[in-house]
């Protein structure tokens, strides 16, 4: 018989709940629903209730809660949630960076010995313990940053036996971490340069082979592909994404980062998101905003490859679902810091503070297809931020600087 845990925290200032906002278009920070004076009562894992401070405290005392009392300004939001990282990763690309920045193209980093192949070179030198140990390393940080939910890539290994060593190792990360992590199969990130046959011969080898285990073992129900001039085709993936939305697999592209096609791959498989999008013109972003496709921009790529940031204004006015995500990789956005880059794309591309706090809370978590996250709602997890601020503005204006005091994860507080 389960042992029944109450848990309340406050007073808050304000406690900024993410319900009750549409899942697609632009919002206003009016639509935000904000609790002022708030308390929110835990039980077991789950949000029970989220009130006033003082009308739910008499409840909390007789049911014999654990006080969390806060003596100082705070404001609540959920859990945040980072869709879109490749953290599992062996070795550093910091020569990639300082080539780049010296005028150094794509193809001459590429040919010098840098790029994506890089990083698999060195994953694969990694032994799986080691890329359990680097990948709970970086989830921690994100944890502590507010980070309660995080995606992690896989695709730096790009054969069957190596993609299973990440996956395996994301895994065991996830047991070794208090955040939740959601792994994702990223087997056809660039065409491996050991592989003997087409692209296509690999594509069909990768999805006979490695798909079935996948299943077979639990390691993860989102496959996802590179679409672009340097990976694979818009006709290359055709019959992959064909197989892994026949085994139910949930699909999700890198579309449209450098020439647009992506985009129009993802919807027409009806994948949960198409991420990147910095290419994306207005017949992509029209396309995207009348399907059910969530686009997710990454500004530390932009930042990073010092490139034009996803067009995020525009797809929200066009009307398309919104999320942000870090893209935390060693090449082109090695930073890593979730709340920052937001905040700055908000500042370029003149988001408001519900668009950006939805984009890496509610429809993130809609990006990974997660329904019981991202908002402070009875019935949902207990993945709680404390931020020491009393005006939630704050966050998104502090850019980054503004700290966590408290993050709690289903419903315990991480020390």
């Amino acid at each position: 018989m389960q042992t029944i845990k109450h848990t309340f925290i406050g007073p808050i200032c304000q406690a900024i709940t993410m319900t009750g906002l549409p899942l697609k278009g632009a919002l206003k920070d009016e639509q935000l629903e904000i609790i002022s004076e708030a308390g929110i009562l835990i039980k077991n894992d789950r949000i029970h209730q989220i009130s006033n401070y003082w009308d739910l405290y008499p409840e909390a005392q007789s049911i014999g809660a654990e006080m969390v009392s806060l003596k100082g300004d705070f404001v609540a939001l959920p859990g945040l949630i980072d869709c879109h990282t490749h953290i599992c990763f062996g070795g550093s690309r910091a020569q990639d960076y300082a080539m780049r920045n010296a005028g150094k193209s794509y193809l001459e980093i590429a040919k010098a010995g840098g790029g994506i192949w890089d990083t698999v070179t060195q994953t694969r030198k990694a032994k799986q313990e080691k890329l359990v140990h680097l990948t709970v390393q970086r989830a921690n940080r994100h944890l502590k940053d507010g980070i309660t939910t995080i995606e992690v890539k896989s695709g730096y290994g790009l054969s069957v036996a190596e993609e299973l060593k990440m996956l395996r190792a994301i895994q065991e990360a996830n047991d070794s971490t208090y955040a939740d992590l959601i792994p994702t199969c990223l087997a056809a990130h660039i065409p491996p340069k050991d592989f003997q046959g087409t692209q296509r011969d690999y594509l069909k080898a990768i999805a006979e082979e490695l798909f079935p285990i996948l299943q077979g073992e639990g390691l993860a129900n989102r496959i996802d592909a590179f679409i672009e001039d340097t990976a694979f085709t818009s006709e290359d993936i055709q019959s992959y994404f064909h197989k892994a939305k026949e085994m139910g697999f949930d699909i999700t592209v890198h579309a449209d980062q450098f020439h647009a096609s992506g985009s129009q791959v993802a919807v027409n498989f009806g994948a949960i998101s198409a991420d990147h999008l910095e290419a994306s013109s207005d017949k992509e972003i029209k396309l995207l905003a009348q399907s059910d496709t969530i686009a997710v921009a990454l500004p530390g790529a932009s930042m990073g490859l010092g490139v034009a940031y996803t067009p995020a204004r525009k797809l929200l006015d066009a009307g398309a679902s919104l999320a942000i995500a870090s893209d935390w990789n060693p090449g082109s956005a090695p930073m890593g810091d979730l709340l920052m880059q937001a905040a700055v794309l908000g500042t370029y591309e003149k988001l408001s503070n519900a668009e950006v706090l939805a984009g890496i809370t509610t429809r993130a978590a809609a990006a990974l297809n997660l329904h019981d996250r991202g908002q402070l709602n009875p019935g949902m997890l207990a993945d709680i931020v404390l931020f020491p601020t009393a005006d939630y503005r704050e966050i998104t204006y502090m850019q980054g600087r503004l700290k966590p005091f408290k993050v709690f994860k289903n419903g315990v507080e991480i020390k």
